[in-house]
């Protein structure tokens, strides 16, 4: 018994089975993606923490010797505002 035509037997089944790709209909129209609400107050959220500036040493300090002075002023309206600011926020999250 010879078993080296194997290579012809091969070729055949390949001919035979190959795999042909369909062209779709629709291969002009391109990918969408829809996010979730959830989604879009997350992203809003992560841009809000990336605008926080981070801790300035050299403002801190400055802040502290304010206050060991006694020269730092308070200004309540600037408190009221970054209070409403926060409400603001955390409403749309």
């Amino acid at each position: 018994m010879r078993i080296n035509k194997m290579g012809n037997v091969f070729k055949v089944y390949n001919e035979n089975h190959s795999v042909k790709k369909v062209k779709d209909k629709n291969t002009n129209d391109k990918d969408q993606v829809k996010l979730s609400e959830q989604a879009v107050e997350f992203q809003y959220a992560l841009k809000k923490v990336k605008e926080v500036e981070e801790i300035r040493t050299e403002k801190v300090e400055n802040i502290k010797k304010q206050i060991q002075t006694g020269t730092y002023k308070i200004d309540g309206k600037k408190i009221a505002e970054k209070i409403i600011e926060d409400i603001t926020f955390d409403k749309k999250i």
